[in-house]
């Protein structure tokens, strides 16, 4: 099995949304290793869906750090916190590394590889990536701030949504994945950029409140400069 970039194994796959029969079964099974078995035989109902839904694809430029995106959104009716995994950690990193949607919300990120250059005289998009990723849910209770430890606490309600294979794209062809890569890989920039922008002005009423006082504060300082002025004049 590889060895994910959490540190830990992989997580069980929570049976969400399965059969009575199958929940029964579940609660029935008093020692924790059973349950946990039982549980990854179970279905799990999907809280996330995917776009690509089972692929990463990234620009094949050997040498250089290149970027794919995948648009998650949450599909359930609650909050649910995502996860990336990778069998590369230190060749690979996730932009954010994880979360916590609400229903119906989505996000677009950014996953950043280094390609290493090709062996044995192989052709450039014939060698195939060992590198797997893999993204894991859990169901939260509602807004909060994320923390990874959130999936160490709760193991067996871990679900692993999908194990994304890395597929290299022609760099300078034009094709119809590469364009929907640079789409998302926009959508995604402007978002942060979005994010770093501080607060806009609470509202209009406000600002122009604001503007009222600075004239009126501007004006009594010129009348107070004329009565000194005066005062000088007449003594």
């Amino acid at each position: 099995m590889p060895l994910w970039g959490t540190g830990s194994s992989a997580p069980s796959t929570a049976a969400e949304g399965s059969a009575a029969g199958g929940d029964g079964a579940a609660r029935s099974s008093s020692g924790g290793g059973g349950a946990a078995v039982i549980r990854s035989l179970l279905p799990t109902r999907r809280r996330l869906r995917l776009d690509p839904p089972s692929k990463l694809f990234f620009p094949y430029e050997p040498g250089k750090q290149v970027r794919s995106a995948v648009k998650i959104k949450n599909i359930s009716k609650s909050h649910v916190a995502f996860k990336f995994q990778t069998t590369a950690p230190k060749s690979c990193f996730m932009r954010p590394p994880g979360g916590i949607l609400a229903p119906g919300e989505s996000i677009i990120a950014t996953v950043f590889k280094f390609v290493e250059h090709p062996e044995n005289n192989e052709k450039p998009l014939d060698q195939k990536c060992k590198v797997k990723f893999k993204i894991v849910s859990l169901k939260v209770k509602g807004p909060m701030e994320y923390v990874p430890e959130l999936f160490d606490e709760q193991k067996d309600q871990v679900a692993v949504e999908q194990i994304l294979r890395v597929v290299f794209l022609d760099a300078e062809r034009q094709t119809p994945q590469m364009d929907k890569l640079k789409r998302q890989l926009a959508e995604a920039e402007a978002a942060l950029e979005a994010r770093k922008k501080p607060p806009e002005d609470t509202g209009p009423r406000i600002v122009g409140e604001g503007l009222v006082i600075d004239e009126w504060k501007e004006r009594r300082e010129r009348y107070l400069a004329r009565q000194q002025i005066e005062g000088v004049d007449s003594a």
